[in-house]
């Protein structure tokens, strides 16, 4: 995805401060050589996403990385069996959807300038969607993510900050980013997630056996049509319009600019409910 940090701070300045008083509180510190890819970076095999030339992800801090987040609940969890790679088609979390289902992800929200637009859409064409949200997009924006659970979206884990790449975090601050995540959204009214989504589709034993102890499975996609990039708004329709059945689409509605992305799902819903595809989700 691609913003400056000026225009990404005027969109949410709460929650940067925000974050910057959570890594003052004893937060570790990343190392100066990890390097830090785009949101769209997916390990799976059937995907066409971002490469090594991916843009910086700017969700990611320049050092610090909370320890913490200080008066929040500590919501239960049973584990769940941990799997060996991450869920990339609908009827491998959901065997007895029907064939013809798809399912829309929408990653790094909640924004409040671009999900409320995405919500109404869902609405208009009675879609359902499986948002992957940012825990401290979610703490400075409790009342978008009370809308989401209010539609009867599902709400899916995908870290606190964004950091890329998690499999470079250590074991603990693995644990931190869910967990932490996992509190702001039950402290936001939602019940705690049970999928999780790594940023930038970045998997390892580790981030697996962590999301399966706190009772999430792990969700990928294969159809991703690059909008983090702003690629245009046809290149994202023509993408999406490809999708097969069983297929789950990425798009974004935070994290950037995300008017194309809105323009491409205008006609991108419609054209897929027509083609007699079921939206469900995960």
């Amino acid at each position: 995805m691609v913003m400056r940090r000026s225009e990404r701070a005027a969109d949410r300045p709460v929650a940067r401060r925000q974050l910057l008083a959570w890594a003052a509180t004893g937060a570790a510190v990343l190392g100066a050589g990890a390097a830090l890819t785009g949101c769209s970076s997916s390990g799976s095999p059937s995907s066409d996403a971002g490469s090594a030339d991916s843009p910086t992800d700017d969700f990611s801090p320049a050092a610090p990385v909370p320890s913490g987040v200080p008066g929040l609940p500590t919501p239960s969890a049973s584990a769940v069996a941990a799997r060996s790679k991450p869920v990339y088609k609908v009827h491998d979390i959901l065997p007895s959807a029907p064939s013809n289902a798809v399912a829309l992800t929408i990653d790094d929200g909640p924004s409040r300038l671009y999900t409320p637009q995405v919500l109404q859409l869902l609405r208009k064409y009675d879609i359902r969607a499986t948002f992957s949200v940012v825990g401290m997009e979610a703490h400075a924006n409790k009342d978008v993510i009370k809308q989401i659970a209010a539609d009867g979206h599902t709400l899916a884990n995908h870290t606190m900050t964004h950091p890329q790449p998690l499999s470079h975090r250590s074991a603990a601050q693995i644990h931190q980013q869910l967990v932490d995540t996992q509190s702001v959204l039950v402290d936001s009214g939602a019940p705690a997630p049970t999928l999780f989504r790594s940023p930038g589709g970045d998997w390892s034993p580790t981030i697996l056996e962590t999301a399966a102890q706190l009772g999430m499975t792990p969700i990928d996609w294969d159809v991703d049509p690059r909008d983090w990039a702003r690629p245009g708004t046809n290149k994202i329709t023509e993408k999406l319009l490809a999708a097969k059945p069983g297929d789950i689409l990425l798009c974004h509605d935070g994290g950037g600019d995300r008017t194309q992305t809105l323009e491409a799902l205008k006609t991108v819903l419609p054209a897929l409910k027509a083609k007699g595809y079921t939206f469900v989700t995960l």
